[in-house]
C-alpha cells in the first residue's frame, strides 16, 4: 500500500530537493524536515500505555509509546533520514544495510548488514529513492529474516516500478513516500527524480 504525504510543506520540499542549484548545504535540512513527515506520517498508529506522573500541581495519567522503534537505512543515501528519525524517537534502535547498486545491471550487492532485535518492534526501512524495487525487497527480506514484522518503508521520491515490485514482494509493508514519480529512464533512474541521492546529499 502507498502512501503519499499530503502536506503543503512536502511539496515545498520535494521540489527543492529536485532542483539541481539546491546545494549538499541546503539539501541535508531539507532531506531532514522531509524524513520527519514520513517519520511521523508512519507512526501514527503507534501503540501506546497509560503510566502515572506528577506534574508541578498534581498527579496525571499520561500516555507514552508502548512498543520499540527501529529505524534501518539502506546505506549510503538512507543514512540522510536516520536523524530525523532518531532526533523524533531517542530511544529508537538503529541498524543497517549495505546495499550496492551495480549500474550496469542494476542490481544490488549486499556488503553489510547489522541490526538491533526487532522482535515486537515497529521497524522503518529508510531509502530516499525506491526505484526498480530490488534493493527495497532485498532488504527487507533480510528484515524478515531476523524478526521484523510491522514493517514500514519511508522514500523521498519513489516510481511506479519500485512500488509495484516491492507490493508484489511484500504486500504487508506500507510504503510512505514525499512523492510517485513518471518512471524509470532505460538506466533505471527516476524521472524527474533529483539524480543521485547520496551524491547530492555528500557533495560526491
Amino acid at each position: 500500500m502507498l502512501r503519499i504525504l499530503d502536506h503543503p510543506l512536502a511539496l515545498h520540499l520535494v521540489t527543492h530537493l529536485r532542483d539541481k542549484t539546491t546545494s549538499p548545504a541546503t539539501f541535508r535540512p531539507l532531506c531532514h524536515h522531509l524524513s520527519v513527515l514520513l517519520a511521523l506520517e508512519a507512526t501514527r498508529d503507534l501503540a501506546t500505555r497509560e503510566i502515572a506522573v506528577d506534574t508541578p500541581l498534581e498527579p496525571c495519567i499520561g500516555r507514552v509509546l508502548a512498543r520499540p522503534l527501529v529505524v534501518v537505512p539502506i546505506l549510503r543515501a538512507g543514512l540522510g533520514m536516520v536523524e530525523a528519525v532518531v532526533s523524533l524517537f531517542p530511544d529508537v534502535g538503529v541498524g543497517y544495510i549495505g546495499l550496492e547498486r551495480d549500474h550496469a545491471t542494476a542490481r544490488a550487492r549486499s556488503y553489510y548488514c547489522k541490526l538491533p532485535p526487532l522482535a515486537g518492534a515497529r521497524v522503518l526501512l529508510v531509502d530516499p529513492m525506491l526505484a526498480t524495487g530490488g534493493s527495497a525487497a532485498q532488504a527487507l527480506d533480510v528484515i524478515k529474516r531476523q524478526g521484523g514484522v510491522e514493517i514500514r518503508m519511508l522514500n523521498v521520491v519513489a516510481a511506479p516500478e519500485g512500488v509495484r515490485a516491492v507490493e508484489a514482494a511484500h504486500p504487508d509493508v506500507a510504503i510512505f513516500a514525499g512523492a510517485l514519480d513518471r518512471g524509470l529512464n532505460a538506466q533505471k533512474y527516476i524521472l524527474p527524480g533529483l539524480g543521485d541521492f547520496g551524491d547530492r546529499l555528500y557533495g560526491t
